[in-house]
């Protein structure tokens, strides 16, 4: 067991007698690197005896930001805050602007309902249930009671917002009266009302289930235990009985889902880890075996021990449809299944991806795109051992993505927004590229370091990190991917693992129609209910039941 180091305490007079030996003894280059870390103490010792420094000083100290902006990474400069907001970002009036004195008088802070800025706007309710509540003593037309000679008209209604609380999962007890014939011993049950069905858990409940656990990573024990203190008792086992037979009835949503994104225009595919329980050790590996792949032959993961998340995202004609696939199969693999029901004669789709090897699909052609954002994570990481080259490739890139906010905002169609970053992104790209090689070529950076690593990435990858400048709908990065990875990144923190294969496949199932429907602004609740209670159209004509276009078929 290893113990608590001394502390000592050393002062400045003593360390840099100590230093001067350590120089005399060692090269100069060892030498250089223990006054390094003296240096690297002294300033964590300072920090942590300086009372006004914060724990989240510290966890940025020694982990990073917690964002890649670019001005979080570099900080604000004179060139930076005379610039354009970044793609996403608004500018903030609590700053003043550039040329401004520090004591001039700012311009108050506009309250807005926008995100992040203070409280919601009635239009925001849009779940809310809307009551319309006339005037007790004047119509339209009437005259007006307080002059006596105009008439009053109709303007828009005051609105007023009400909140209520209520547990996830309500219930009702309906107390059926019963009468008995004291001669013949008959009884007589009042028969129950329309509005209490004849299930003791309504489609709602599934969709209310399913959603917590799956949508917002609620798991089963910790709603139980809510409901349990609530006074609507819904035992773990329980809801998993409910969202099992729930998935179910919504089997053929999701089988459309990836025959939808099959034809997709543009695929993003990326993977994070998960755990199965019943896929892992000696049972699952025997178990593995047993599967088989699209083409019914042996799959290329029988004999591997990794589990994984896979999220395919596609895109078609302003339509998004997500998909989670959990298992042995990697990304690539699984976007192979994906593309095996794409309709022949369909152009390759626009592929983005990082640059693993695992995340390509197989015996399938797409037009490989790689994510932008990832290369640029690699100078993020080693922005504070290289600021300057760093500062250099970061500005240029946010050049390219406030090109692409642009055209986002003025709604181009590919064809010209793939004009407009062949006339504006351009001549930025060029350079950076002239830049990166010039770094290598003239030996101004180490290769083997964490800049010459990170150079050598982007260089070695350009042609598909600039696809946007070749391709119309190309995009800058696998962004809206690695987003959706988080609904799986999220139950995995909370619920920790899926007992079984069947578990991780209900997840996935329900997974995909949530953030198929958030991408779409769908409400998910609603979605999954009418769902469940429209089986029969659903089997019938799934493709009239997707969270695009599911108001069309409830007419």
């Amino acid at each position: 067991m290893r113990h608590a180091p001394e502390i000592i305490e050393v002062d400045d007079a003593r360390l840099e007698d100590v230093l001067r030996r350590v120089e005399q003894a060692l090269e100069a280059e060892d030498a250089q690197l223990v006054r390094a870390v003296f240096a690297s103490y002294a300033y964590v010792v300072d920090l942590v005896e300086d009372k006004n420094t914060t724990i989240r000083r510290l966890r940025q100290l020694f982990f990073g930001a917690r964002t890649e902006r670019t001005e979080t990474v570099i900080g604000r400069s004179p060139e930076t805050t005379e610039s354009a907001p970044q793609p996403g970002t608004e500018a903030d009036p609590s700053i003043p602007p550039a040329g401004a004195s520090p004591d001039e008088p700012r311009p108050p802070r506009r309250r807005t309902s926008a995100r992040g800025h203070g409280r919601n706007g009635a239009d925001a309710y849009h779940g809310a249930v809307r009551i319309e509540v006339p005037h007790v003593l004047l119509s339209a037309g009437d005259a007006c009671p307080e002059c006596g000679q105009g008439t009053v008209y109709e303007k828009p209604p005051g609105l007023i917002v009400r909140i209520t609380g209520q547990p996830p999962l309500t219930a009702r007890v309906y107390a059926l009266q019963k009468l008995r014939c004291h001669l013949c011993g008959q009884v007589f049950t009042a028969p129950p009302p329309a509005d209490a069905g004849d299930r003791k858990y309504d489609a709602t409940a599934g969709s209310m289930i399913g959603l917590l656990k799956y949508g917002t990573g609620l798991p089963f024990y910790r709603l139980e235990g809510l409901q349990g203190h609530l006074g609507v008792p819904l035992p773990a086992s329980t809801q998993w009985d409910i969202v099992q037979a729930t998935a179910a009835n919504l089997a053929p949503a999701f089988a459309e889902l990836l025959r939808q994104a099959a034809q997709g225009e543009v695929v993003h595919n990326d993977d994070t880890t998960v755990k199965i329980l019943e896929l892992m050790g000696q049972r699952g590996r025997h178990d593995a075996l047993r599967d088989v792949d699209v083409e019914g032959e042996a799959c290329a993961a029988d004999e591997r021990k990794g589990l994984y998340t896979s999220g395919v995202v596609a895109l078609r004609d302003g339509v998004r449809v997500a998909l989670f696939f959990s298992g042995h199969r990697h990304a690539g693999e699984n976007l192979s299944e994906v593309l095996a029901h794409r309709v022949a004669g369909l152009p390759p789709p626009i592929q983005i991806c990082d640059a693993l090897s695992r995340n390509l699909p197989r015996e399938l052609h797409t037009i490989l795109a790689h994510c932008l954002a990832h290369a640029r994570r690699q100078f993020v990481e080693v922005y504070e051992r290289f600021p300057e080259p760093c500062r250099h490739l970061l500005e240029s890139l946010a050049v390219v993505y406030h090109n692409d906010a642009l055209a986002r905002e003025q709604q181009l169609s590919p064809e010209a927004r793939l004009l407009f970053h062949q006339e504006m992104s351009g001549p930025t790209m060029k350079d950076l590229h002239a830049w990166l090689t010039l770094q290598l070529d003239e030996k101004q950076t180490e290769p083997n370091s964490g800049l010459g690593r990170a150079i050598s990435y982007m260089l070695r990858h350009w042609d598909k990190l600039t696809l946007f400048l070749r391709v119309p709908g190309a995009p800058l990065d696998n962004n809206v991917c690695e987003r959706a990875l988080k609904k799986a990144i999220l139950h995995r923190k909370n619920a920790l693992f899926y007992k079984t294969r069947n578990g991780a496949r209900v997840g996935d199932l329900f997974m995909s129609l949530i953030y198929t429907c958030e991408l779409n602004q769908a409400n998910p609740f609603d979605y999954l209910t009418e769902l469940q209670r429209h089986g029969d159209d659903l089997a019938a004509s799934p493709e009239r039941w997707m969270p695009w276009n599911d108001r069309e078929a409830l007419g």
